[in-house]
């Protein structure tokens, strides 16, 4: 399998540096990486090019992660990519609302690179 295109949507430099090494620790196959630090943002990155894989943050300014998830669902280039939410977020009722509008799985905060591949290798076919 090729190396993947990640994209990594949060806020926090911080935690997107943490979420790229925890999915490197897990032993991705990551090519590519790019951050976005709001929706607005990423939903700019998914219009020029097709990710492998999306990680994105709930609550974030401007753009929080249910409006991005909102407005991937009108991107041809986003039918198809899984995004996992990163969250910590508390409240179940956002939990399954992220589910509801396009989310395929999500990883609470704090987490470990053990979790994380546990959340995402299912959804990259289980072959990384």
């Amino acid at each position: 399998m090729s190396k993947l295109r990640v994209l990594i949507v949060d806020d926090s430099s911080v935690m997107r540096k943490i979420v790229e090494r925890s999915l490197r620790q897990a032993g991705l196959d990551l090519g590519e990486v790019l951050e976005a630090s709001n929706g607005a943002e990423a939903l700019a990155e998914v219009n020029k090019g097709k990710f492998d894989l999306i990680l994105s943050d709930i609550n974030m300014p401007a753009m929080d992660g249910l409006e991005f998830l909102r407005g991937l669902a009108g991107v041809e280039s986003a039918k198809g990519v899984p995004v996992v939410m990163i969250t910590t977020e508390g409240s179940e009722a956002r939990v399954v609302e992220a589910l509801s509008v396009g989310a395929k799985g999500y990883i609470r905060k704090p987490f470990t690179p053990e979790q994380v591949k546990e959340r995402v290798a299912p959804l990259l076919g289980g072959g990384q």
